[in-house]
């Protein structure tokens, strides 16, 4: 296919239709014939516009940022021999992608065939391109990848956010499906567990993992600790996850690493000794142990603990507002506990210890687990105020932020292939998209505009593609910007005003 060439000679710019063919790997441009000029950024042409259709009309402006970030941080080159085609799926998933089989028709909707100088995808390549990662070392390609993005933005070192969630499978055929503890509280769904770590400050993609879905959140960390070697992470850094991953053996492993953690810590019998003392006590709510975290209001007592031999800071928080919210909760909950059970039908797993075999409400059970209602407890084996541990554990939300936007924005679920090579690598693409949606967050900062919302104001930037009917030549124009796409394109590199 032909398409315009700008040619700059001294201060002039004249446009010629060219022909772009691979030879030996590589395109080889052909000129066909001189078109036009161009004179104070507007084109003028050497036909008549009377002679000039409009030939397509393609998606381009989200997609010329997304290839910009991916270009910046190498991603093709590190995806080698189907840069282009993972690049393809990478971007679908960050805008409108629904499945492998609908992406050709997509694909021909947009602009990607120059911008990744693709010819045209099919349902084969692109199934191709997603066994590519089966051939790979996952783990290295992630080092790699995040050593790029290392190099073009001045990451803090200062630690890392790692949780676990799960996603559920289309079918029952992928052995990696496992019936297990389904976050959504869906139950009999095939899952698959997703470990991920994002830098603290900026809330980057560090690295993921995927495991069988009856894994238990501590346990998947083992395997993520193993992993920490290969980023480069400098002595000193702090490791923050949620109390349901928190173990003895976990805390133990990353001191061995020379890092600090901070993490959630479940309740047992000492802590609840504790906690009884402090209640007790009556002198909880007092100035000394008060705390605000943005909207929030915390009074917080710490202790010397130990975890796992490792000696930190425990602290004891509680918060008025969780006590509520959790209390309303649970009584709504009862409530319809009641009304199901008066009619013979099965209640929420959890609700019946409230109940007796008769289905009247059991108020002295109720009453010994809201003694501790708006009760956590943070540990850290770094030495830091109380105002600071409260801050970094619960801004932890920027890895569930993530998940969301995995889950949700990037069409991460329902999984719909079956081979276990396919569905991690599903999840790896779920996981370059989410890395460009965090980069262009980072990059927008200035302008408070969000990835998403970005996106969006820019899925209306065009480019037009116009034939002389007469000549026979094409010629693409981008639609007039938007002073929002303008003021988009202008704060991640002017230069993309002129693509």
């Amino acid at each position: 296919m032909s398409y315009i060439r700008k040619i700059k000679r001294g201060n002039k710019v004249y446009l010629a239709e060219v022909e772009g063919k691979r030879i030996n790997g590589k395109v080889v441009q052909r000129h066909i014939r001189y078109v036009g000029k161009q004179a104070d950024g507007v084109t003028i042409l050497s036909t008549s516009m009377s002679d000039v259709q409009v030939e397509q009309v393609k998606l381009y402006g989200p997609l010329l940022v997304l290839n910009y970030l991916a270009q910046e941080i190498s991603l093709a080159e590190h995806l080698g021999e189907y840069g282009n085609e993972l690049l393809s799926m990478v971007y679908a998933h960050c805008l409108d992608y629904e499945s492998v089989n609908q992406m050709p028709d997509w694909f021909e909707k947009t602009d990607l065939n120059m911008l990744l100088d693709l010819e045209g995808l099919t349902e084969k390549r692109l199934l191709g391109a997603l066994d590519f990662f089966e051939k790979s070392d996952t783990e290295v390609l992630q080092s790699k990848i995040f050593e790029s993005v290392k190099k073009r933005y001045p990451i803090k070192n200062s630690g890392v956010v790692y949780d676990v969630t799960n996603t559920y499978l289309y079918g029952k055929k992928c052995p990696l499906g496992k019936e297990g503890k389904d976050k959504e509280g869906v139950r009999g769904r095939p899952l698959i567990q997703i470990g991920l770590a994002v830098t603290q400050e900026e809330g980057i993609p560090v690295f993921h993992k995927t495991f069988d879905g009856n894994i238990h959140d501590s346990k998947t960390f083992q395997d993520v600790i193993t992993s920490f070697g290969q980023y480069d992470f400098k002595p000193g850094g702090l490791c923050v996850y949620d109390r349901g991953i928190t173990s003895g053996r976990n805390i133990l492993d990353i001191k061995a690493l020379q890092w600090d953690t901070l993490c959630g810590v479940a309740f047992n019998s000492k802590i609840e000794r504790l906690w009884h003392d402090i209640l007790a006590g009556g002198n909880l709510e007092q100035y000394d142990n008060h705390v605000r975290l943005k909207d929030s209001v915390f009074y917080v007592v710490t202790e010397r603990y130990e975890i796992g031999g490792v000696s930190g800071e425990l602290a004891l928080c509680f918060n008025a507002q969780q006590q509520r919210r959790l209390r309303e909760s649970r009584y709504e909950e009862i409530r319809a506990a009641q009304v199901l059970l008066q009619n013979k039908k099965p209640i929420k797993e959890g609700l019946g210890k409230f109940f007796d075999k008769q289905g009247s409400l059991i108020k002295s059970k109720l009453r010994e687990v809201e003694v501790f209602d708006g009760c956590s407890c943070i540990f850290c084996t770094r030495s830091m105020p109380k105002e600071e541990m409260l801050r970094l554990y619960f801004d932890k939300d920027i890895v569930e932020k993530a998940f969301h936007s995995i889950k949700g924005i990037t069409n991460l679920q329902p999984i719909r292939h079956w081979l276990s090579n396919r569905v991690k690598a599903h999840v790896f693409v779920c996981y370059l998209s989410y890395l460009l949606l965090s980069l262009l967050k980072y990059r927008l900062g200035k302008i408070e505009i969000s990835a998403e919302d970005a996106l969006r104001e820019l899925m209306t930037m065009y480019k037009v593609y116009l034939r002389d009917t007469k000549n026979v030549f094409k010629l693409s124009r981008v639609v007039t910007l938007t002073k929002k796409q303008e003021l988009i394109l202008k704060t991640l590199d002017k230069k993309l005003l002129k693509l």
